[in-house]
């Protein structure tokens, strides 16, 4: 499965959408929570993988269980992809 970097303020912005806003805090928050993949570090700045955040945010606007660990996040995209 491909992986896309992407910062907590990048990942903010393209979360946010059709009139819903999505903050650096609510977004850095649903990454420690949920344990989203990290994937570096550089200085100050992680850096996340977008497919796995994206899929949080995608359980929680349904209201559906967010799974436990990056891998279960990996097994659901593919399900739904399927």
């Amino acid at each position: 499965m491909t992986r896309e970097p992407i910062t907590i303020a990048a990942a903010a912005q393209r979360l946010s959408f059709a009139g819903v806003e999505r903050s650096e805090r609510t977004v850095r928050t649903w990454a420690s929570r949920y344990h989203a993949r990290k994937l570096l570090r550089s200085g100050k700045t992680a850096y996340y993988d977008w497919h796995d955040l994206k899929t949080i945010e995608r359980c929680i606007r349904l209201g559906e269980p967010v799974p436990e660990t990056p891998q279960e996040r990996d097994q659901l995209r593919a399900r739904l992809a399927a």
